[in-house]
C-alpha cells in the first residue's frame, strides 16, 4: 500500500449553491479518500483530502472543474501532513 498523501485546497468561483460539497464528497468516496469539504463564509469551498497520491491528485483535477453548474475560477493546492480518518465528510 502506498503512503498516504494529503492536500488542502480552497476553491474559488461560483462554488456554493451548485451541489459542490455533495459532488466533491461523492468524488472523494469513489476515489477511497478521507477528509472533508466545507463552505467558507466568503463564498469559497475548502477541501482536505487524504489517500493514495494518484487518487488525491485525481480529486484535485476534478476540483478545477467541479459539478455541472459550478464556475471554478481557481483552486489552491497545499500538501499537508497526512491525516487519520475513516470517512469523507461534508461539514
Amino acid at each position: 500500500m502506498q503512503a498516504k498523501f494529503c492536500i488542502h485546497s480552497v476553491v474559488s468561483g461560483l462554488v456554493q449553491g451548485v451541489c459542490f460539497r455533495s459532488s466533491t464528497a461523492a468524488q472523494a468516496k469513489a476515489l477511497h479518500l478521507t477528509g472533508w469539504v466545507k463552505n467558507l463564509p466568503d463564498g469559497r469551498v475548502e477541501v482536505l483530502a487524504s489517500g493514495e497520491k494518484v487518487n488525491v491528485l485525481k480529486l484535485y483535477e476534478w476540483l478545477q472543474r467541479g459539478p455541472a453548474h459550478a464556475q471554478v475560477s481557481g483552486v489552491t493546492l497545499e500538501e499537508v501532513p497526512p491525516r487519520d480518518g475513516s470517512s469523507f465528510d461534508i461539514i
